[in-house]
């Protein structure tokens, strides 16, 4: 059994990888890019790995595009197992199109959900005016907004708005889930998405944790900003597709949401000459809500988990639902 590897990753979980498949050859990728197997160099034309782990560490801090192409020349592969949620790129479609099993990864949920929460309690506490009264040994009160109370609508009811809606009730916050299935959750109210825009005039939270397809693209757009509440806050931690940026924009500037939380964008790094660094009513990060310490760990723990319902001929778990993917498989773009 051959695995295409990031090297550093291997060395991290090597000797769990070997107690639960002893016969297993690791195809290695070092931070370079070059390619090694049995301590011998080989080339991406011979590699021919039988599973796949584009993790975390490869996609942030590797040599991503390398490993993406050794992944797409092969056609051995039987399972790729990513650490992502969002599977919506092409060239996850070109991977399940090439033949392979695709599973993606709920590690991040819970560092996502932490982000909204922080995110979310930093627009209704005043956190800084505290420290500058601090600072300035001014013994004054500060009024702040409660959570509880408050009603959060969370499209996309998956791994990370189950995660959000949790902790979200736990403050005692009245939370809405959007999805096309019925599920029912203790702690939520589930509605379709054709029944979003009516309960906007009376949502103070809007998360969007939605995967990006034809349907959630553009989710946020200038009807549904017309309709939320003037001191509602927005936050996206899904993909920058779901939201028309330039109607936001227009939104923004005329007062609704009051605040937007944004950790997504179209254009990703966000350039210098984005209104949004600058918006007074926005508050932005780099696509980093999933960047937490416990990310890593939970990662492996499900690749492993995953590894060995594979060698048993289990069912693996979070297989990828094929109507997630982009249709678009023959059109991946590496660059």
């Amino acid at each position: 059994m051959k695995i295409l590897l990031y090297q550093p990753s291997y060395e991290r979980i090597r000797q769990e990888l070997h107690e639960i498949a002893p016969n297993v050859q690791p195809i290695l990728m070092d931070p370079n890019g070059a390619l090694s197997m049995n301590g011998r160099d080989i080339s991406v034309d011979d590699i021919e790995p039988e599973i796949a782990w584009p993790n975390s560490e490869v996609y942030m801090e590797g040599p991503i595009r390398d490993y993406m192409i050794a992944v797409l020349k092969s056609t051995t592969l039987k399972w790729v197992q990513t650490s992502s949620a969002g599977v919506e790129h092409p060239v996850f479609a070109a991977m399940v199109q090439n033949g392979a099993l695709l599973t993606n990864s709920d590690a991040g949920s819970i560092a996502i959900a932490e982000y909204v929460i922080s995110s979310v309690l930093d627009v209704f506490q005043p956190f800084a005016k505290r420290r500058a009264a601090q600072a300035a040994k001014d013994w004054r009160r500060l009024k702040f907004r409660e959570i509880s109370g408050t009603k959060w609508l969370i499209i996309g009811f998956g791994n990370i708005g189950q995660e959000v809606g949790r902790r979200a009730a736990a403050f005692g916050a009245d939370v809405i889930g959007v999805r096309r299935s019925d599920v029912s959750f203790d702690f939520a109210r589930i509605i379709k998405p054709t029944e979003m825009i009516r309960y906007l005039p009376n949502t103070d939270v809007v998360v969007v944790a939605a995967a990006l397809n034809d349907d959630t693209r553009h989710v946020i757009n200038a009807d549904f900003l017309s309709a939320m509440k003037h001191d509602s806050v927005l936050v996206n931690i899904g993909r920058g597709g779901h939201v028309d940026e330039a109607a936001l924009l227009a939104s923004l500037d005329d007062g609704i949401p009051g605040t937007a939380i944004l950790d997504v964008f179209d254009e990703e790094p966000l350039p210098a000459s984005s209104p949004f660094w600058s918006h007074p009513r926005v508050r932005l990060t780099p696509h980093n809500a999933a960047s937490s310490d416990g990310v890593v760990r939970r990662n492996d723990e499900l690749f492993l988990k995953n590894l060995a319902r594979y060698v048993a001929k289990d069912e693996l778990l979070f297989p990828v639902d094929p109507s997630m993917l982009a249709r678009d498989a023959d059109n991946v773009d590496l660059g």
